[in-house]
């Protein structure tokens, strides 16, 4: 891109539309800070999805795109945060943490896959509740999405 901000059909300002893929079964009614690693969950996705899942199987963990739906939009305003609600971590902007107050409510997250029975996926750690709209799963390839090198903050770690 050539100017330093977007034009018309660029990106600023335009609206997108996703389409669910599926949908979170949990048991798991409201968004909990803490305790995800142990829930398990099934991604119910569009039957007429099943065959996208073919060779999936052979994967230990997978990326689950989703959105969080039951973020109210008045809180969609990103702005700066306190990692995890702590004073006594730094205040931070939005895109700094993994807070749920963020302009598109979008989550994604790593977990571990269990299996997959036709268009249904079992997996462990997704942080989502019951209801969840799923928009796209990938395989998680530890060459690609774990590069070397990676650094934090300290704060990260209190």
């Amino acid at each position: 891109m050539s100017s330093a901000h977007p034009q018309p059909g660029q990106g600023e300002g335009d609206t997108y539309c996703l389409r669910p893929i599926g949908l979170v079964r949990n048991g798991v009614p409201d968004p909990q800070p803490h305790g995800w690693e142990a829930v398990e969950s099934e991604l119910r996705l569009d039957p007429a999805l099943a065959p996208a899942l073919e060779g999936l199987a052979g994967f230990s963990h997978v990326i689950v795109l989703f959105w969080m739906h039951r973020v109210p939009q008045e809180l969609r305003k990103g702005g700066q945060y306190h990692p995890g609600g702590r004073t006594d971590l730094p205040l931070v902007g939005v895109f700094a943490t993994r807070t749920q107050l963020r302009p598109n409510p979008l989550g994604l997250a790593v977990v571990s896959l269990l299996g997959v029975d036709g268009p249904v996926l079992r997996v462990r750690g997704l942080d989502a509740t019951d209801g969840t709209p799923v928009l796209d799963i990938k395989p998680y390839l530890p060459p690609y999405d774990a590069p070397p090198g990676v650094r934090m903050p300290a704060w990260v770690w209190r």
